[in-house]
């Protein structure tokens, strides 16, 4: 069962996609405009969104804009009333997973929802699993989580911004620079940062690493690369 936000402001649509929704097993939260959807994301995990572009408040733009550098890997279907190709265009390119045009059946628009869930690999919302399918780290951008195994690792944010950069770019050294933009990136980090910084968290991540066979290993003059010991 997953857990969906539809944001339409069509108070009919809204309802029937709702009840839609709910008899194919999923939890279904609701959103009459943009700046509601925005509190909403801002206070619970969702797998799932269904995006109306035409709100008040905040358009459905905006809010995709906003959701994308927040949760990446959160599937977003969007549905619109506009059929111009650039109107198509603009929704992908704000980040749109898929797109429905108005009207549209409510068959077609749970299939593709569902066929998002499915590639979204639920109920893990973007795990990311580095080398082959055997590895025991599993992350979790939705929820900014991670497991070893079935143990969750506690994080703070600076180590959960580090460790899901160096999985996203296994088998590649990730730059200090690369790093510290990252960090930068995070809601709420101001000021600047210590020299040694970097350092300090890649010392406290090797250490709730420690009994897996995952290693951060430092490229001298270059970064630091994930890796995986041989068994």
């Amino acid at each position: 069962m997953a857990h969906l936000l539809i944001v339409e402001d069509d108070e009919l649509l809204r309802d029937g996609l709702s009840a839609q929704l709910m008899q194919a097993g999923h939890r279904i939260s609701t959103a009459e405009d943009g700046q509601v959807a925005l509190d909403l994301l801002q206070a619970e995990p969702f797998d799932g969104v269904v995006l109306d572009l035409g709100l008040p408040r905040v358009d459905g733009l905006t809010v995709l804009r906003t959701l994308r550098q927040r949760l990446p890997a959160l599937p977003v279907l969007v549905l619109t009333a506009r059929d111009g190709v650039e109107d198509r265009v603009a929704g992908l390119n704000a980040g749109a997973d898929d797109y429905l045009t108005k009207p549209f059946s409510l068959d077609e628009l749970q299939a593709r929802l569902q066929a998002l869930l499915r590639r979204a690999n639920l109920p893990s919302a973007s795990a990311s699993d580095p080398g082959d399918g055997n590895h025991p780290l599993r992350l979790d951008a939705h929820l900014q989580r991670a497991w070893l195994g079935q143990e969750a690792i506690d994080l703070t944010p600076r180590e959960w911004t580090l460790l899901d950069l160096l999985v996203r770019h296994t088998g590649r050294v990730v730059s200090r620079d690369e790093v510290l933009s990252a960090w930068q990136a995070v809601p709420g980090e101001t000021g600047a940062l210590a020299s040694n910084a970097l350092e300090v968290y890649v010392h406290r991540l090797r250490r709730k690493l420690t009994g897996s066979p995952l290693n951060i290993r430092n490229i001298r003059g270059l970064g630091y690369l994930l890796e995986m010991s041989p068994e």
